[in-house]
């Protein structure tokens, strides 16, 4: 049978885009038959209408089948000869009976194609907690392992609610920035590495790559933490190889904070906000 496609880009970029999804041009073996007759758009769009019902419909057939299975979308061939089903499962589903039951009910050909969550997600479209559609359904066509250490690297409260997209898997955005983090990091002291001044022993908070600070709390008095830039900091760390201490953290603050709740965060005007009252 034949398909419908509508031309979405020509020239170079069909070049870059072959790159892109890592396809070889002489592995395309799809060849374009004729332009689509007025007939051929209207038995599509017929087609395309019948969709959703054959999705709730089959939905029922593999419940009376008693599959432990989720059919998430149905796509019909353009000639209205085929259609594949997508569905997602935790295990393997032996649906031979269930593809005689749809063959016989719909009069087409079957095919069932088996999806990840990332995939299910991406088909049925959304919108992210960021307010735009999410990635997965726009533009994003591979998927990679996301982990925990990311969200450790960029400092995020390791909340599954807040981490965790509408796939219910970690959200894919967590791995859009990791490489920059990392990168950053590496100007940054390690956690370990303590500041010593002649009032006490600085200890590592936190830090924010973005302003190039490093947030310092006293081993004795931990109520209190000092957002102190990056250079200052490296010019402690060199200050006490040669055995020297500075009087106090206070000297090289921008900011002094009463630690607040564990999770809360406040931008640095804020801060100042707070700090002035």
């Amino acid at each position: 049978g034949f398909d419908i496609g509508i031309i979405s880009m020509l020239g170079i970029t069909v070049q870059k885009q072959l790159v892109h999804k890592k396809v070889k041009q002489e592995e395309v073996t799809k060849k374009i038959y004729r332009l689509a007759r007025t007939s051929d758009l209207e038995k599509w769009i017929t087609t395309v209408n019948q969709e959703n019902v054959t999705m709730l419909s089959s939905r029922y057939m593999a419940w009376d089948c008693e599959l432990k299975m989720k059919i998430n979308d149905v796509e019909y061939q353009g000639d209205g000869s085929k259609a594949v089903f997508y569905y997602s499962a935790e295990e393997r589903v032996d649906f031979r009976e269930l593809i005689k039951i749809l063959a016989e009910q719909f009069k087409i050909r079957i095919e069932m194609k088996q999806i990840g969550v990332r995939q299910e997600a991406g088909r049925l479209g959304g919108l992210g907690s960021c307010g735009r559609e999410l990635c997965c359904s726009s533009w994003l066509s591979n998927f990679q392992s996301v982990s925990t250490s990311a969200a450790r690297t960029q400092q995020l409260s390791l909340n599954p609610q807040k981490l965790a997209g509408q796939c219910g898997k970690l959200k894919c955005c967590l791995n859009f920035e990791q490489s920059t983090y990392l990168e950053e990091l590496k100007d940054f002291p390690q956690p370990n590495i303590h500041l010593k001044t002649k009032k006490g022993k600085g200890f590592y908070n936190k830090i924010d790559i973005f302003k190039k600070i490093v947030w310092y709390s006293y081993a004795n008095d931990n109520s209190t933490i000092f957002a102190i830039p990056l250079d200052k900091v490296n010019e402690i760390i060199e200050m006490n190889k040669k055995g020297k201490f500075p009087e106090t953290l206070e000297e090289f603050a921008i900011v002094n904070q009463k630690k607040m709740d564990e999770g809360v965060s406040y931008s640095l005007d804020e801060l100042k906000q707070i700090e002035d009252r």
